[in-house]
């Protein structure tokens, strides 16, 4: 199987998952698109799902070249993230292995939003242990690509989530398991925190090629 994903902020577990396919194509002459997990991702909290937003600088961004839309860093917005991940993740089992190598995103600024995934992505693919060389970029955009297209069918909006018979959400032990019941397929982060050395394995087996 070969997957077109587009680039996401903390990607979720079935983003994470395709790299254990064929191949993953990742998206980098896209227009943005609103509403997405371009720019957003979700954490579970003592509340249920929370939803991290990375604001974007001013001017009409949808339908912007991808690659040219900016951050906006005129608010707190990285110190209240790291807080929100922090209060989250605090008691769980593996934060304070991993957090010393995540928190340095939320320190430093960034100009565009595609290079801040990108970094922060590598990162992640890191720690879990994927080769970061398996990740590659489009040369242009295809209308009608051959691969599966899930450019904008890993959502955080339902009406547009694309039915995807690859990919099981495997439970595992979250932070607030007792109090919420388990919630699939939020940002690797929950994995990573919660499973460390074991995300690796959790994210083969959600993969049901």
């Amino acid at each position: 199987m070969e997957y077109l994903l587009s680039l996401h902020y903390l990607p979720c577990v079935q983003w994470f998952s395709k790299f254990f396919s064929d191949q993953v194509l990742i998206e980098q002459h896209e227009n943005y698109s609103k509403g997405s997990y371009r720019n957003r991702a979700h954490i579970i909290g003592g509340n249920g799902l929370l939803a991290l937003s990375v604001p974007l600088g001013k001017g009409k961004n949808q339908q912007m070249p991808i690659r040219e839309v900016t951050i906006s860093n005129e608010d707190r917005w990285q110190k209240l993230h790291w807080q929100s991940i922090q209060s989250a993740y605090g008691k769980s089992p593996f934060f304070e292995f991993y957090s010393d190598e995540i928190k340095p995103f939320y320190e430093k600024q960034y100009q565009y939003l595609f290079d801040f995934n990108l970094e922060l992505t590598y990162k992640l693919m890191e720690i879990i242990g994927l080769d970061t060389n398996s990740m590659t970029f489009t040369d242009v955009y295809q209308t009608a690509p051959s691969m599966i297209d899930l450019r904008n069918g890993i959502s955080p909006k339902t009406k547009y989530q694309k039915e995807d018979e690859f990919f099981e959400a495997v439970p595992y032990g979250q932070v607030f398991l007792e109090r919420h019941g388990f919630l699939a397929n939020v940002s690797v982060l929950d994995l990573l925190f919660c499973c460390g050395p074991g995300t690796i394995s959790v994210l083969e087996e959600s993969y049901c090629a």
